[in-house]
């Protein structure tokens, strides 16, 4: 089955979950073989200092409100948790109240509801008026940033920066159609995941990490273990959500300036034909629109930057900091 009829791949802005790729674009496929690794080094996460819920939506807390840098709110991607986060909390939280997220139907969550993104969005803005953050910088992941691009849109007075890693306004690859065609889409997507057994699911997340999500193969089946956990009913919500959304009429509202990351790996870019340039400016195209934008390729990464390049991506975030 070919990808959406477009001048740039599909495959050049992936959302965190390889059923996308393994069942929409090419059957159900095979995972490479590999035995349990003895110790998972993502499983072990930092304690918080609180844990609490905003209707559905994990928080937990790092580091001591007041502290003299802007509020961080960290959102992870389609799938995962908050241990992506491990080296931007340790990173940030001496100087920062850090609040990391895990959104209903991740890492072993409760499931998603009907209106998956939707409720997400609004639990974060709650999360930004029950703890009187002020003008927070919201740092998400794949579908965490395009939840970011979100929110600064919806309370443009009230978020003070975003930070995009790998995540737009719109699905690459979908920004030409329909919106009765990108519904379609969706649908059978969702369809298609609601389906899936764990056990496949779990499958199609190594097959996935070791070819678009990680660049470390070992550090890729560690992510898929973490990743497998979600429930995939659960996750094809919110991909369909993702796919329906379009982001861009909007991108005028938002006042906090944008900083998007761009990751990049040559070898993945040629099979796609794409520099690493290019693909910054196809970036770029997609946030055309928002008043204060900036795009930063960080490189050899695959889709979870900050896993494969933890030091790069936290000294983009705090050159932007800084800026802010």
């Amino acid at each position: 089955m070919k990808p959406f009829a477009c001048t740039k791949p599909f495959a050049v802005y992936p959302i965190a979950v390889g059923v996308l790729v393994a069942i929409l674009f090419s059957g159900h496929g095979h995972a490479a073989e590999t035995s349990a690794p003895q110790a998972n080094r993502f499983a072990s996460t930092i304690a918080p200092a609180e844990r609490f819920e905003v209707d559905g939506v994990l928080v937990e807390q790092y580091g001591k409100p007041g502290s003299r840098g802007r509020p961080l709110v960290l959102v992870p991607g389609l799938a995962s948790g908050g241990w992506v986060w491990q080296e931007a909390v340790r990173a940030f939280s001496p100087d920062h109240v850090v609040y990391v997220l895990t959104l209903p139907g991740f890492d072993g969550r409760p499931p998603a509801p009907a209106n998956a993104f939707a409720a997400s969005r609004a639990a974060v803005e709650k999360l930004i008026e029950q703890r009187h953050l002020d003008k927070p910088v919201i740092v998400g992941h794949s579908l965490g940033a395009t939840l970011a691009l979100a929110l600064a849109e919806n309370r443009p007075a009230r978020v003070g920066g975003v930070v995009a890693i790998d995540g737009l306004p719109v699905m690459p690859g979908t920004e030409a159609l329909p919106p009765a065609e990108r519904a379609r889409y969706a649908q059978g997507m969702k369809g298609r995941m609601a389906g899936l057994t764990p056990a496949l699911f779990a499958k199609q997340q190594q097959a996935y990490m070791r070819t678009i999500g990680v660049l470390d193969m070992g550090k890729a089946d560690d992510v898929a273990l973490l990743t497998g956990r979600s429930d995939p009913a659960s996750v094809g919500q919110y991909a369909a959500d993702v796919v329906e959304l379009d982001l861009r009429p909007g991108l005028k509202n938002i006042q906090a300036p944008v900083l998007v990351i761009s990751p990049f790996f040559d070898a993945d870019g040629a099979q796609q034909g794409l520099s690493a340039e290019a693909k910054a400016d196809y970036y770029r195209a997609l946030m055309q629109g928002a008043p204060k934008v900036d795009v930063v390729t960080v490189a050899p990464a695959r889709h979870f930057a900050m896993i494969d390049q933890p030091q790069l991506v936290n000294d983009a975030i705090r050159k932007y900091l800084a800026s802010l």
